[in-house]
């Protein structure tokens, strides 16, 4: 059996693919009141079918607003817009009872949710957004 060169990969993995999902975020305001619908919903993992009954709409009409949000916010695939729509779960979600929302905490006392180490933002910010870890 033949073994395949192992490569070691340094650096950050965004930077040497040369994608960053989080410029996505920035251009949420071109979406549509229905297109937000559609890519909070695609953050969930499912497919274009339970999309479409979720919504009461056609699986065309899901794969037309799709389309639409990957093109709005520069993505390349469906993939990348699920992960944007993840990353903007706070922003597209609107249910107060939601569990994924962070705490907002005082600036002090905010902690990055994915390392659980204090970090210094202000209230109502991203709390991970610059944070290295």
């Amino acid at each position: 059996m033949t073994r395949l060169p192992t490569v070691k990969q340094t650096g950050c993995s965004h930077r040497r693919m040369g994608h960053d999902p989080e410029s996505g975020l920035a251009r949420l305001e071109s979406l549509t009141g229905r297109e937000r619908e559609v890519l909070s919903l695609l953050g969930t993992g499912f497919g274009n079918r339970e999309l479409a009954l979720e919504l009461g709409i056609a699986e065309r009409t899901v794969k037309a607003h799709i389309a639409s949000i990957v093109e709005k916010t520069g993505q390349q695939t469906r993939t990348q817009a699920a992960i944007v729509a993840a990353l903007a779960h706070e922003e597209l979600c609107s249910d107060a009872a939601c569990t994924r929302h962070p705490m907002r905490l005082p600036a002090q006392k905010a902690l990055c949710p994915r390392h659980g180490v204090p970090a210094k933002v202000q209230p109502g910010l991203r709390i991970h957004r610059g944070l290295r870890g």
